[in-house]
């Protein structure tokens, strides 16, 4: 602990903001594009290309996303890019690392009523621990250990969640589901071979006895329950879904229930999350879940996922209305056909509910170890040329 010291950021680091607008964000763009949102969205340009920090500047919460980044990737205007002046004195991951446990205190020092801010002034004088380099990998390469478990559970999320899409593509979007040649003709013979009989709907060719139904029919549609001026934050709690996702966690929660978060304003206008178990959502967001058999709510997230499905008004600020939501048109299949795909897209998503609870797991087991690597409470392990021996930080 002798060869630690302390420092400020504004010795450090260097800080740099992006450039865009929130709106820049683009659905399966091509990079990376860190916002002050929780998660990372997807733009088609590339303003850095480097090994980063990236730290949001505002947040309504006072919860500021803090992400490590090497590569490509663009930036929000009030979102900082942050880089040590020196590598040889400090390590970019560690100092991700170093930076986690002081978001708390950055939250109470952050200026702001109605949305929190980080100013240059507070980070310049943030102080963080700074052991020598050799310390600083070790306890960088215990800790990214976490984060790249955590990271194959995301991978394999992604993969499941594109299974799920790929199959509803195939049933109801080209209408190759299981025994559609049998259903070529009226007579179950005949007709354009390969392909369902399709009749006219609101939503163009279906097949018969499919229906298009409203998502008002469907669904039970209400806004969000939980105003932001009455939420509790609190670091382990129940899921709160806003305007920009699962955006921190509350006390409590307003529904034990599997459901639908839709984004109704702001960049994100027509973004969608499946919430799962104890979850609430707030200003800003308009929540929805099945109330009829002819649509499960897995079912009815596959089919409104995607931000150009739903009508969005407004220009500067797209928005959804109520109203908007329950006037969708949603294609309903046979009920044979709705319980064969509810029953395959349910096992997927609970796969990827175990997946997201293991995550979570590692999350919680890394925070708690990171404090105590930090202070040097943990003895390490630190190999020399001739053998291993055990270093006290």
């Amino acid at each position: 602990m002798k060869t630690w010291r302390t420092g400020k950021l504004g010795e450090l680091v260097a800080f740099k903001t992006g450039k865009l607008d929130s709106n820049a964000a683009v659905p399966y763009g091509e990079y990376p594009f860190f916002t002050c949102s929780q998660e990372t969205l997807r733009t088609n340009t590339f303003s850095f290309d480097t090994e980063c920090v990236l730290l949001a500047g505002n947040n309504a919460n006072g919860i500021y996303p803090l992400k490590y980044f090497h590569g490509k990737f663009d930036a929000y205007q009030r979102t900082y890019v942050v880089k040590p002046r020196d590598t040889e004195v400090l390590t970019t991951k560690f100092l991700y690392y170093a930076l986690r446990p002081k978001l708390s205190e950055l939250r109470s020092f952050s200026t702001g009523a109605a949305t929190k801010f980080l100013t240059l002034t507070i980070l310049n004088e943030t102080e963080i621990q700074v052991p020598p380099l050799p310390v600083q990998q070790r306890i960088a390469g215990i800790l990214s250990a976490y984060d790249e478990l955590m990271e194959n559970s995301q991978r394999r999320i992604r993969l499941l969640e594109a299974m799920a899409r790929a199959l509803y593509r195939e049933w109801f979007v080209h209408f190759r589901f299981p025994s559609h040649e049998k259903s070529s003709s009226p007579a179950g013979r005949g007709g354009c071979e390969g392909r369902a009989r399709l009749v006219t709907s609101p939503l163009g060719h279906i097949p018969q006895g499919w229906e298009v139904k409203k998502l008002g029919d469907l669904a039970d549609i209400s806004w969000g329950d939980t105003s932001t001026t009455n939420a509790s934050y609190v670091e382990e709690g129940y899921a709160a879904y806003s305007a920009s996702g699962s955006d921190g966690k509350l006390d409590h929660y307003d529904f034990d229930r599997t459901g639908i978060v839709l984004t109704a304003i702001g960049a994100q206008c027509g973004k969608t999350w499946l919430a799962r178990c104890k979850w609430s959502c707030i200003k800003n967001t308009i929540r929805f879940w099945s109330q009829d058999e002819r649509a499960s709510t897995e079912f009815l997230f596959i089919a409104t996922e995607g931000q150009d499905f739903w009508p969005r008004r407004g220009a500067a600020q797209p928005f959804i209305s109520q109203g908007d939501a329950e006037r969708i048109n949603v294609l309903t299949p046979d009920r044979a056909m709705m319980k064969r795909f509810t029953t395959f897209a349910a096992a997927s998503l609970e796969r990827i509910a175990t997946l997201q609870t293991q995550i979570q797991n590692l999350r919680r087991t890394r925070d708690l170890l990171l404090p105590r690597l930090l202070s040097g409470q943990v003895e390490l392990p630190v190999r020399t040329n001739t053998k291993t021996r055990a270093q006290t930080l």
